[in-house]
C-alpha cells in the first residue's frame, strides 16, 4: 500500500464520502454549525471539481434524512441506506465507489468514532487512500471526535482540514476555479 501521507490528492483520483449527516444525528453534535458549513464547503468543491460523492444515511427512517442544508447541494443524487456503521455495508455502495476508478476517499460526517471510523477502515483495508477531514466530522463528544481522528490517523487514514484539502486539490492560484472556491474559507 502507498504512503497516502506523502501523496497530494488531485480531483481526478478523489471522490468525497459524505457520512449520515442527518437531522437527528446533527441536532446533538458537538460543534452542529461548523460540521454542517466544513461539509457543505465540500461538496461544494467536489462539485466544482467534478469529483464524485456518494451519500450514506444510517436508518434513515428512524434517524430522518440528510439535513436541508447538504440536502439541496446533493440535487438528483440519492443516497445509501445502512444498517451496517460502515459505508462500506451500505449496498451499492463499494460497486459505485469501484466504478469511478478512483482510489482516494475524502470522508465528512458523523459519527467521527464510529461511522467514519469504521469507513475509514475499511477502505484502508481495500486499498484506499483516506483522508478524513477533521473540521467537517463530528460526535456528541469532542472526546470521542479525538479518539476517532487518533484511531484513522494510526490505521492510516490522512486527517486534514477543509481548508487544507481545497488548497491541496486546487494547487495554484491560477486554478480556474480557484477564486470561487477560497472564498468559501475566508
Amino acid at each position: 500500500m502507498r504512503n497516502a501521507a506523502s501523496n497530494l490528492l488531485t480531483p481526478s483520483q478523489s471522490c468525497l464520502v459524505l457520512v449520515d449527516v442527518q437531522e437527528k444525528l446533527a441536532a446533538v453534535m458537538s460543534r452542529r454549525e461548523e460540521l454542517i458549513a466544513r461539509c457543505a464547503v465540500l461538496l461544494r468543491t467536489a462539485r466544482a471539481l467534478q469529483m464524485p460523492v456518494l451519500w450514506c444515511e444510517q436508518a434513515p427512517r428512524a434517524l430522518g434524512p440528510t439535513v436541508r442544508e447538504l440536502r439541496e447541494l446533493l440535487d438528483g443524487q440519492k443516497p445509501f441506506e445502512k444498517t451496517a456503521f460502515s459505508c462500506c455495508g451500505a449496498e451499492g455502495f463499494l460497486p459505485r465507489l469501484e466504478a469511478s476508478g478512483r482510489r482516494a476517499a475524502v470522508l465528512c460526517g458523523i459519527e467521527a468514532h464510529v461511522c467514519v471510523f469504521q469507513t475509514a477502515v475499511d477502505l484502508l483495508n481495500r486499498g484506499f487512500d483516506v483522508h478524513v477531514i477533521a473540521d467537517a466530522v463530528s460526535s456528541r463528544t469532542e472526546e470521542n471526535k479525538a479518539v476517532g481522528l487518533g484511531r484513522m490517523s494510526a490505521a492510516g487514514a490522512v486527517v486534514s482540514s477543509t481548508e487544507m484539502l481545497l488548497f491541496e486539490l486546487l494547487r495554484d492560484a491560477r486554478h480556474e476555479q480557484f477564486k470561487e472556491l477560497a472564498a468559501m474559507i475566508k
